[in-house]
């Protein structure tokens, strides 16, 4: 962990003060219009947000604190703090969504700004009132910007008087079930239940029937209280199949306001962005300004100051519709500023110490097109399910100019079940769309992690997709296209086969090496691994585990150092070395004359190869003596997919239940999880009650199969 640093005023600091009375108490020095220049800002997050204002607050010489909660101890944005502050456990609302431990170590460490990033504090009107009361610049709009455009029944008439094209729907102070659910018909289904104070696909629920609407509703409630303590909903007619489309305003303290175009941010699972681009695809130069145009109509009306992101859907005609404004910079920035040639957190830094915009709109020109793809620790196989659990190895493509790597942790380090599974943003830029997206599939090929479950595999699916790849992209894209983003798993080659075993194999002959450079005798034959015999030549079976099957191999040590690898009826002639380069270890190897150098992980009994052509995981057997206990969960139990909190329990000792019926409802990754029941039985125990904590794979409830059924079953 990085020391903390305190810091204390010198005697050179009082003295600067004492001949210097436009610095104000806090050592921030006034320009004019009483705003203060800003030499050391709290980053009031975590992960690769807080990283990226730290590395553009130390190019521009501003110091940087950083706060942490217990699970965040040793994370890389601690380390890469001037200062760092603990506040308190892992939970949010106990850490970095409570205002006071933040503003106290503002205060304490002297900071004269605190950059909220995105999620936590970013959008809280109450926090960015509270920095102002204290004389701490909070970087972001004015309150009651935040306050307008966070409700968003407010905003939608803030925005239908200012001549920004709404959709219509239900924004009524009349909250009750009746009510809601009455609308929603008046309206007509689907319907899109919503936060009023929600955003990051929080809140969001779509109905599209009577039937449910009320199951749907609480589900929506409920996870609005977790993320934005108030459940007030709106109700608004869905659009089948609309584009996300977005656009970049930044507005400053002199009335300046100013869009850097727009963003599509589409393609989505369980209303979250997973890949965005800019500029939108096949927006005409007349739309694209007409979109530009009303965001800045948007920005105006509230007064609005500092990065705010205005969202639109867009339907096929291309006609927009005013969504929200998210009062924050997003994460998705990135690939604005890659296309503008702009850096967003130094505007945000400049314009909250009171300058003005760095660029009017005539001077920002769009140049090349630029994507980013979201990488995740999920199992997109399983619902995109969330996960957590330590990065054994990653290794990563090269940054560059046209290559960016946003990300908050590190090789070993772990990610959390208490926040979001966001390991990384990969933004890349080419010259068009074409170019751009080459660069993405050619650098997501390289952004290899072994230790969890990612989505890397489904982003090259996704962006390799041909209706993608023309830009035919709306918020169904993926249930569209599930048969083709999800193709059934593909059994590693022979060929692949012949490199896991290499790698074992000089894995073996290097640990036996070095053994035997420790014995007192290093040069006898017998502690060789080169498979040498006295006059014949040496075979070795080994079984090693593809999937669910398992594949024998029999491997044939050559005099020449080669090896003959049969395979069912194949043979195959394998040579090949390791070779270790960047910290990562390549296996250059040769199968029947075909050369190849794949990346090269092993870890436990497992080998990992990495390639431009894809992964493969081959495993060597644990015996059955040695393997624990099934992931699966004890037999007869509902278990928990993922560490988090048992929000809600539905059930109770003696009830009977159906397949597929909700047992328990978990908090976890932020997000909410019904847990059902696998089979139709009794509820024996249960295990967990409301709040409580469970780990993953944890039996939730002990669930039997009623007599009749089990009867029934046997006949």
């Amino acid at each position: 962990m990085a020391a903390v640093i305190l810091s204390f005023p010198t005697l050179q600091s009082l003295r600067i003060f004492a001949q210097n009375p436009s610095w104000t108490k806090r050592g921030v020095r006034l320009v004019s219009g009483g705003v203060g220049r800003i030499e050391k800002v709290l980053i009031a997050n975590r992960g690769e947000i807080a990283c990226r204002v730290m590395r553009t607050a130390k190019k521009m010489g501003i110091r940087s604190v950083a706060v942490y909660s217990d699970a965040d101890r040793d994370s890389m944005h601690v380390a890469m703090a001037d200062e760092a502050y603990h506040i308190g456990p892992p939970p949010s609302q106990q850490s970095y969504l409570s205002m006071e431990k933040v503003l106290e170590v503002a205060k304490t460490s002297g900071s004269h700004a605190v950059h909220p990033g995105y999620g936590f504090l970013s959008e809280s009107t109450e926090f960015a009132e509270a920095c102002k009361q204290e004389g701490i610049i909070f970087i972001g709009p004015p309150s009651t910007a935040i306050r307008d455009m966070g409700i968003k029944s407010t905003s939608k008439h803030i925005m239908s008087a200012a001549g920004v094209p709404i959709i219509g729907g239900y924004h009524g102070e009349d909250q009750s079930d009746e009510r809601l659910q009455a609308e929603a018909a008046q309206i007509g289904y689907p319907v899109m239940i919503k936060a009023v104070r929600g955003g990051g696909g929080k809140g969001m629920r779509i109905a599209r029937s009577d039937s449910v609407f009320l199951e749907q509703l609480e589900s929506a409630r409920r996870e609005a209280r977790k993320s934005f303590n108030d459940d007030v909903m709106l109700v608004e007619k869905f659009v089948e199949d609309p584009r996300h489309v977005e656009v970049q305003v930044f507005g400053d303290m002199h009335g300046n306001a100013v869009y850097l175009f727009e963003r599509d941010c589409s393609v989505q699972r369980r209303h979250q962005k997973i890949i965005e681009e800019a500029p939108g695809p096949d927006i005409s130069p007349e739309v694209r300004r007409k979109l530009g145009e009303a965001a800045v109509k948007a920005a105006k009306a509230v007064n609005y100051v500092g990065a705010g992101t205005v969202e639109f859907i867009m339907d096929a005609q291309h006609n927009f519709y005013f969504m929200e404004m998210n009062t924050r910079l997003q994460v998705e920035h990135p690939v604005s500023e890659m296309i503008t040639g702009t850096d967003l957190v130094e505007w945000q830094l400049r314009v909250a110490a009171g300058e003005r915009l760095p660029l009017l709109q005539d001077d920002i020109v769009l140049r090349g097109h630029s994507f980013e793809a979201r990488i995740y620790a999920e199992d997109p196989n399983n619902d995109f399910l969330p996960g957590a659990g330590p990065l054994l190895h990653l290794s990563t493509p090269s940054p560059d100019q046209h290559t960016r790597i946003e990300t908050g942790v590190r090789e070993g380090d772990e990610v959390s079940a208490h926040y979001d599974p966001m390991i990384a943003k990969l933004v890349v830029w080419g010259e068009d769309r074409s170019a751009a997206l080459k660069k993405l599939r050619y650098c997501l090929r390289q952004y290899n992690i072994v230790g969890l479950n990612t989505n890397i595999d489904f982003l090259l699916s996704l962006s390799g997709h041909p209706e993608f790849e023309a830009g035919n992209v709306t918020t169904s894209f993926i249930p569209q296209h599930y048969a083709d983003l999800f193709p059934a798993p593909i059994t590693p080659s022979g060929e692949t086969v012949c490199q896991a075993v290499l790698g074992l194999l000089l894995q073996e002959r290097k640990h036996t090496q070095a053994f035997m450079q420790t014995s007192t005798d290093p040069f006898s034959p017998f502690g060789a691994s080169s498979g040498w015999r006295s006059n014949i030549g040496f075979n070795r079976n080994m079984t090693l585990q593809l999937g669910d099957e398992k594949v024998d191999v029999v491997v044939v040590y050559n005099k020449d150092c080669s090896y003959s690898m049969q395979l069912a009826e194949e043979v195959y002639t394998v040579t090949g070395e390791v070779e270790t380069e960047g910290g990562a270890s390549f296996l250059r190897c040769s199968v029947n004359g075909v050369k190849s150098r794949p990346k090269l992980v092993i870890l436990d009994n497992t080998v990992h190869l990495f390639s431009m052509e894809g992964s493969a995981q081959v495993s060597a057997p644990v015996p059955k003596y040695l393997a624990g206990v099934s992931g699966a969960g004890s037999q007869g139990a509902a278990v928990a997919p993922m560490t988090g909190t048992i929000e809600k329990v539905m059930v109770k000792a003696g009830d009977t239940v159906a397949v597929g019926d909700p047992l328990m409802v978990m908090i976890a990754m932020k997000m909410e999880h019904t847990i059902r029941a696998p089979k139709s039985g009794v509820i024996k125990r249960v295990f967990f009650s409301e709040g409580s904590q469970a780990n993953r794979h944890a039996p939730l409830v002990e669930l039997e199969e009623e007599e009749g059924e089990e009867e029934g079953s046997s006949q």
